[in-house]
């Protein structure tokens, strides 16, 4: 690097490199006609009349190659739109070109993939735009320094960036099957389970890789979602578990928003969920709590006087203790805070998030209440806004 920053006529493979006395072709810029080797030009073996007819066919040449790569750039891309029409009465998916290192997104389905991959969640992936992508789009350009449009502009893409293929596929094993489960319809019938597992092939590939089961179908059209035997592969989202860059020290819920952010030392957002919240106002409490407990894959006590509106309860006049399970009532985590009865849990409804209300505690999808697992510790400040 020295020798080519200090020598303007350093060679490398037969040329010279560029530099400030070069132009870009790597010859240097004064008194030497352009359109020769460098060294034959210096010698003077060919005539000014030569020169001309070598500069004007070199130029002739550049425009026939510049015009048939158009014409080749121009009937590619005809070729890859007429292949990726859907077939008639098909359901059109939205898709994404073969990933180039680092590029920047270029669809909101690329877009709402890579935003989960950084721990800034949309909700269920399902390729359309909607107010929770737009939600995590503005926590993310907020924590980049960016404008907070919630818009694919230029400076969003630039910076948010593929890291892997958009789509990635799964395989379903006999293990996987042998554990799903029909969630019972009565409290009672619940605490007598072991568990409380998936439901449905669908619903566990659907909350494993984040998306939205509309959005599975509408990708796997050729599969029986209800006969799922084992050794069927399924394409699904290329994302799993969110890996967050930097180190939280506090969350933020903004009650209004329906939005829940994990902030840094220095103030810069590096998570964000949706989250539901009280649908009552006077259960939902503003200022400062702190986190007194965080437990993965918690059981659930139903208790009848929390829901004097269920019926079975009433009857029963006791507690149970649900097990747990993606289909407990509170999901895959449980956080508490110091305000007894209240904390923050996943929910086995994840498309229902920051649209439903609850009865007083903090919803997230079970992706997002177990990505919070990593972040949440005891004794950390959580702020509630209006």
């Amino acid at each position: 690097a020295v020798q080519a920053a200090t020598s303007p006529r350093k060679r490398h493979g037969g040329g010279i490199v560029h530099n400030e006395e070069n132009d870009e072709s790597g010859w240097p810029t004064e008194g030497v006609p352009r359109g020769i080797p460098h060294d034959d030009r210096r010698a003077g073996k060919l005539s000014p009349h030569e020169l001309l007819l070598a500069e004007a066919t070199a130029a002739s040449i550049l425009r026939f190659i510049r015009h048939v790569t158009s014409f080749v750039s121009r009937l590619l891309s005809l070729l890859f739109v007429l292949t990726a029409l859907p077939a008639h009465g098909a359901t059109p998916v939205p898709d994404s070109p073969a990933v180039d290192a680092e590029r920047p997104v270029e669809t909101w389905l690329e877009a709402q993939v890579e935003l989960h991959r950084r721990g800034f969640s949309c909700g269920a992936i399902d390729g359309v735009p909607g107010p929770q992508t737009a939600g995590a789009l503005r926590a993310f350009q907020r924590g980049h320094g960016l404008a907070e449009s919630g818009a694919l502009d230029e400076p969003t893409r630039s910076s948010l960036r593929l890291t892997a293929p958009v789509y990635s596929t799964h395989t379903f094993t006999k293990e996987e099957l042998d554990a799903l489960h029909p969630v019972p319809a009565t409290w009672l019938e619940k605490s007598e389970l072991s568990s409380l597992a998936y439901a449905s092939a669908l619903e566990m590939v659907a909350e494993h890789y984040r998306a939205h089961p509309n959005f599975l179908r509408q990708l796997n059209p050729e599969v029986d979602w209800d006969s799922v035997q084992p050794g069927v592969t399924v394409k699904v989202p290329g994302v799993e578990d969110a890996a967050i860059t930097g180190r939280a020290v506090q969350f933020t819920i903004d009650l209004a928003a329906h939005e829940f952010e994990a902030v840094d030392e220095l103030g810069r957002v590096i998570a964000h969920f949706p989250v539901s919240i009280a649908r009552m106002v006077e259960k939902r409490p503003v200022g400062e709590l702190k986190v007194v407990v965080v437990v993965p894959d918690p059981n659930y006590t139903f208790d009848p006087e929390v829901f004097p509106e269920s019926a079975e309860g009433r009857e029963l006049g006791r507690k149970l203790v649900i097990p747990p399970g993606p289909n407990n009532p509170v999901g895959r985590a449980w956080i508490g805070l110091d305000l007894p009865g209240y904390g923050i849990h996943g929910t086995p409804d994840p498309e229902k998030v920051g649209r439903t209300e609850s009865h007083g505690c903090f919803r997230l999808a079970n992706w997002d209440a177990v990505t919070l697992l990593g972040l949440a510790k005891v004794g950390m400040k959580v702020l509630v806004g209006p």
